[in-house]
């Protein structure tokens, strides 16, 4: 999993690379297929804006946006958002490979 991580209208300190790397190595747990993660964080007027871009195989790449003051909680509500893109995309795979050929779900 390649892991890129950009900011706009700000450096990009140590402290918060290691952070958000930190905390982008945990989606490998929810989906195994992730091939490449990019997160852009901007210096907004009101506080910080991030959006995490998770490209996975056979699939558009999941987009994960947040807006709050705080940069670490920022990182944090954008990482629950792509945890459950990653959720909901790995339950659907699952429920489609359980139906049956009539359409009807295996008991």
């Amino acid at each position: 999993m390649q892991i890129n991580i950009s900011s706009k209208h700000m450096d990009l300190t140590p402290a918060i690379e290691e952070y958000a790397t930190k905390k982008i190595d945990k989606l490998h747990r929810f989906f195994d297929q992730i091939q490449q993660v990019d997160v852009v964080i901007d210096k907004a007027k009101n506080g910080y804006t991030l959006e995490i871009l998770t490209s996975v195989v056979h699939h558009e790449p999941f987009i994960a946006t947040c807006d709050h003051p705080d940069l670490y909680a920022c990182i944090d509500l954008g990482i629950d958002r792509s945890i459950r893109q990653l959720k909901d995309h790995k339950s659907r795979l699952r429920d489609n490979k359980r139906q049956s050929t009539t359409g009807e779900k295996d008991v």
